[in-house]
Protein backbone atom coordinates (compact mmCIF):
# COMPACT_ATOMS: atom_id res chain seq x y z
CA UNK A 1 0.00 0.00 0.00
CA UNK A 2 0.64 3.60 -0.34
CA UNK A 3 2.24 5.91 2.07
CA UNK A 4 -1.41 7.56 1.46
CA UNK A 5 -3.30 4.61 2.67
CA UNK A 6 -1.10 4.09 5.73
CA UNK A 7 -1.55 7.48 6.58
CA UNK A 8 -5.53 6.80 6.22
CA UNK A 9 -5.47 3.85 8.09
CA UNK A 10 -3.40 5.90 10.43
CA UNK A 11 -6.06 8.69 10.88
CA UNK A 12 -9.13 6.60 11.01
CA UNK A 13 -7.50 4.34 14.34
CA UNK A 14 -7.04 7.33 15.78
CA UNK A 15 -10.37 8.46 14.87
CA UNK A 16 -11.52 5.59 16.16
CA UNK A 17 -9.86 6.09 19.41
CA UNK A 18 -10.80 9.17 20.60
CA UNK A 19 -14.46 8.65 19.58
CA UNK A 20 -14.61 5.67 21.25
CA UNK A 21 -13.21 6.99 24.45
CA UNK A 22 -15.66 9.78 24.27
CA UNK A 23 -18.82 7.71 23.57
CA UNK A 24 -18.15 5.65 26.37
CA UNK A 25 -17.41 8.40 28.40
CA UNK A 26 -20.98 10.13 27.24
CA UNK A 27 -22.67 6.63 26.25
CA UNK A 28 -22.65 5.33 30.40
CA UNK A 29 -24.58 7.23 32.54
CA UNK A 30 -27.22 7.80 29.27
CA UNK A 31 -27.42 4.06 29.14
CA UNK A 32 -27.84 3.85 33.28
CA UNK A 33 -30.15 6.26 33.25
CA UNK A 34 -32.10 4.17 30.23
CA UNK A 35 -32.13 1.29 32.13
CA UNK A 36 -33.34 2.56 35.49
CA UNK A 37 -35.69 5.22 35.02
CA UNK A 38 -39.40 5.47 34.68
CA UNK A 39 -40.31 8.35 32.90
CA UNK A 40 -42.39 7.43 30.79
CA UNK A 41 -41.58 9.39 27.63
CA UNK A 42 -38.14 7.63 27.95
CA UNK A 43 -39.14 6.26 24.45
CA UNK A 44 -38.14 9.75 23.19
CA UNK A 45 -34.88 9.61 23.94
CA UNK A 46 -34.28 6.09 22.93
CA UNK A 47 -35.70 6.65 19.53
CA UNK A 48 -33.29 10.01 19.31
CA UNK A 49 -30.25 7.76 20.94
CA UNK A 50 -31.39 5.07 18.01
CA UNK A 51 -32.29 7.33 14.64
CA UNK A 52 -28.66 6.84 13.13
CA UNK A 53 -29.37 3.48 12.81
CA UNK A 54 -32.10 4.06 10.54
CA UNK A 55 -31.40 7.40 9.22
CA UNK A 56 -28.78 7.52 6.28
CA UNK A 57 -25.45 8.85 7.16
CA UNK A 58 -25.30 11.49 4.28
CA UNK A 59 -28.41 13.00 6.36
CA UNK A 60 -26.77 13.07 8.83
CA UNK A 61 -23.26 14.41 8.04
CA UNK A 62 -25.47 17.02 6.41
CA UNK A 63 -27.15 18.88 9.29
CA UNK A 64 -24.07 18.15 11.58
CA UNK A 65 -22.29 20.55 7.98
CA UNK A 66 -25.09 22.99 8.20
CA UNK A 67 -24.94 23.34 12.10
CA UNK A 68 -21.26 23.66 12.59
CA UNK A 69 -20.46 25.56 9.39
CA UNK A 70 -18.28 28.72 10.14
CA UNK A 71 -21.82 30.65 9.82
CA UNK A 72 -24.02 29.40 12.12
CA UNK A 73 -24.78 30.02 15.37
CA UNK A 74 -23.33 27.53 16.46
CA UNK A 75 -20.37 27.88 14.12
CA UNK A 76 -20.18 31.89 15.01
CA UNK A 77 -20.35 30.89 18.67
CA UNK A 78 -17.59 28.87 19.01
CA UNK A 79 -15.59 31.14 17.00
CA UNK A 80 -16.41 34.16 19.00
CA UNK A 81 -14.64 32.38 21.90
CA UNK A 82 -11.33 31.52 19.80
CA UNK A 83 -12.62 28.34 19.04
CA UNK A 84 -11.31 26.08 15.91
CA UNK A 85 -13.97 25.80 12.55
CA UNK A 86 -15.24 22.34 12.92
CA UNK A 87 -16.29 21.36 9.49
CA UNK A 88 -13.06 19.99 7.47
CA UNK A 89 -11.63 19.04 10.54
CA UNK A 90 -10.55 16.23 12.97
CA UNK A 91 -12.49 17.68 15.59
CA UNK A 92 -15.42 17.49 13.21
CA UNK A 93 -14.86 13.92 12.44
CA UNK A 94 -14.87 13.12 15.80
CA UNK A 95 -18.63 14.84 16.46
CA UNK A 96 -20.05 13.15 13.58
CA UNK A 97 -18.35 9.54 14.96
CA UNK A 98 -19.70 10.27 18.21
CA UNK A 99 -23.21 11.10 16.96
CA UNK A 100 -23.46 8.52 14.43
CA UNK A 101 -22.03 5.66 16.93
CA UNK A 102 -23.97 6.56 20.13
CA UNK A 103 -26.60 3.38 19.58
CA UNK A 104 -23.50 1.14 18.92
CA UNK A 105 -22.25 2.03 22.82
CA UNK A 106 -25.49 3.01 24.59
CA UNK A 107 -27.51 0.14 23.64
CA UNK A 108 -25.30 -2.69 24.73
CA UNK A 109 -25.08 -0.81 28.08
CA UNK A 110 -28.61 -0.45 28.46
CA UNK A 111 -28.96 -4.22 27.74
CA UNK A 112 -26.41 -4.95 30.47
CA UNK A 113 -27.55 -2.92 32.83
CA UNK A 114 -30.62 -4.20 32.80
CA UNK A 115 -29.67 -7.31 32.86
CA UNK A 116 -28.50 -7.12 36.49
CA UNK A 117 -31.76 -6.42 37.91
CA UNK A 118 -32.83 -4.37 41.36
CA UNK A 119 -31.92 -6.99 43.67
CA UNK A 120 -28.14 -6.19 43.92
CA UNK A 121 -28.58 -2.75 43.60
CA UNK A 122 -30.79 -3.32 46.62
CA UNK A 123 -28.50 -5.11 48.40
CA UNK A 124 -26.02 -3.20 48.42
CA UNK A 125 -28.35 -0.43 50.05
CA UNK A 126 -29.34 -2.30 52.54
CA UNK A 127 -25.78 -2.11 53.43
CA UNK A 128 -25.23 1.44 53.38
CA UNK A 129 -23.91 2.01 49.57
CA UNK A 130 -25.38 5.36 48.20
CA UNK A 131 -25.85 5.17 44.28
CA UNK A 132 -22.65 6.33 43.06
CA UNK A 133 -20.93 3.53 45.13
CA UNK A 134 -23.74 1.14 43.80
CA UNK A 135 -23.25 2.01 40.46
CA UNK A 136 -18.94 1.95 40.40
CA UNK A 137 -19.08 -1.24 43.02
CA UNK A 138 -21.94 -3.52 41.99
CA UNK A 139 -23.48 -2.17 38.03
CA UNK A 140 -19.80 -1.70 36.15
CA UNK A 141 -17.98 -4.70 37.25
CA UNK A 142 -21.37 -6.85 36.31
CA UNK A 143 -21.60 -5.22 33.31
CA UNK A 144 -18.44 -5.78 32.41
CA UNK A 145 -18.93 -7.76 29.23
CA UNK A 146 -21.56 -5.01 28.08
CA UNK A 147 -18.45 -2.41 28.36
CA UNK A 148 -16.08 -4.88 26.19
CA UNK A 149 -18.98 -5.15 23.67
CA UNK A 150 -20.27 -1.54 23.67
CA UNK A 151 -15.87 -0.42 23.17
CA UNK A 152 -15.26 -3.40 20.28
CA UNK A 153 -18.52 -2.32 18.14
CA UNK A 154 -18.41 1.87 18.42
CA UNK A 155 -14.85 1.52 17.87
CA UNK A 156 -15.98 -0.73 14.94
CA UNK A 157 -18.40 0.98 13.64
CA UNK A 158 -16.14 4.18 13.60
CA UNK A 159 -14.03 2.45 11.58
CA UNK A 160 -16.43 1.48 8.64
CA UNK A 161 -17.80 4.58 8.51
CA UNK A 162 -18.09 6.55 5.00
CA UNK A 163 -21.30 9.40 4.45
CA UNK A 164 -20.74 11.08 7.82
CA UNK A 165 -17.23 11.47 7.49
CA UNK A 166 -17.11 12.85 3.78
CA UNK A 167 -20.33 15.27 4.59
CA UNK A 168 -18.37 16.97 7.35
CA UNK A 169 -14.58 16.17 7.08
CA UNK A 170 -14.33 15.96 3.00
CA UNK A 171 -11.71 14.46 1.53
CA UNK A 172 -8.07 16.07 2.76
CA UNK A 173 -5.00 13.50 3.19
CA UNK A 174 -3.73 13.33 6.43
CA UNK A 175 -6.64 15.15 7.90
CA UNK A 176 -9.51 14.34 7.03
CA UNK A 177 -9.23 11.20 4.62
CA UNK A 178 -9.95 8.39 6.39
CA UNK A 179 -9.59 4.61 5.08
CA UNK A 180 -13.20 4.12 3.47
CA UNK A 181 -12.90 7.30 1.88
CA UNK A 182 -9.47 6.52 0.29
CA UNK A 183 -11.24 3.06 -0.96
CA UNK A 184 -13.40 5.18 -2.39
CA UNK A 185 -10.98 7.89 -3.86
CA UNK A 186 -9.41 4.74 -5.14
CA UNK A 187 -12.25 3.25 -6.95
CA UNK A 188 -13.21 6.64 -8.17
CA UNK A 189 -9.52 6.79 -9.78
CA UNK A 190 -10.21 3.13 -11.07
CA UNK A 191 -7.00 1.43 -8.81
CA UNK A 192 -8.73 -1.43 -8.08
CA UNK A 193 -5.57 -2.82 -6.79
CA UNK A 194 -5.44 0.10 -4.18
CA UNK A 195 -8.43 -0.39 -2.93
CA UNK A 196 -8.72 -3.89 -2.86
CA UNK A 197 -5.52 -3.76 -0.29
CA UNK A 198 -6.95 -1.30 1.85
CA UNK A 199 -10.20 -3.15 1.73
CA UNK A 200 -8.69 -6.35 2.81
CA UNK A 201 -7.00 -4.65 6.26
CA UNK A 202 -10.17 -3.15 7.28
CA UNK A 203 -12.26 -6.34 6.42
CA UNK A 204 -9.59 -8.68 8.49
CA UNK A 205 -9.56 -5.73 11.26
CA UNK A 206 -13.34 -5.72 11.59
CA UNK A 207 -13.45 -9.71 11.33
CA UNK A 208 -11.07 -9.65 14.43
CA UNK A 209 -13.02 -7.07 16.42
CA UNK A 210 -16.31 -9.26 15.54
CA UNK A 211 -15.13 -12.13 16.71
CA UNK A 212 -13.80 -11.05 20.05
CA UNK A 213 -16.72 -10.34 20.85
CA UNK A 214 -19.05 -13.69 20.20
CA UNK A 215 -16.39 -15.24 22.03
CA UNK A 216 -16.54 -13.41 25.11
CA UNK A 217 -20.18 -13.77 24.65
CA UNK A 218 -20.37 -17.33 24.43
CA UNK A 219 -23.53 -19.00 25.94
CA UNK A 220 -24.77 -15.79 26.74
CA UNK A 221 -28.02 -14.15 25.27
CA UNK A 222 -26.98 -13.31 21.43
CA UNK A 223 -25.86 -9.60 20.74
CA UNK A 224 -27.74 -6.81 19.47
CA UNK A 225 -27.91 -3.40 19.01
CA UNK A 226 -31.63 -3.61 18.16
CA UNK A 227 -32.56 -5.33 21.24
Amino acid sequence: MSPGDWQAILLTLQLALVSTAILLVLGTPLAWWLARTQWRLKFVVEALVALPLVLPPTVLGFYLLVLLRPNSWLGQAIESVGGPSLVFSFSGLVIGSVIYSLPFVVQPLQNSFYAIGNRPLEAAASLGAKPLDQFFSIAMPLAKHGFFSAAVLGFAHTIGEFGVVLMIGGNIPGETQVASIAIYEHVESLAFGQAHQLSLVLLGFSFVLLAAVYALGRGRKPMSVFT
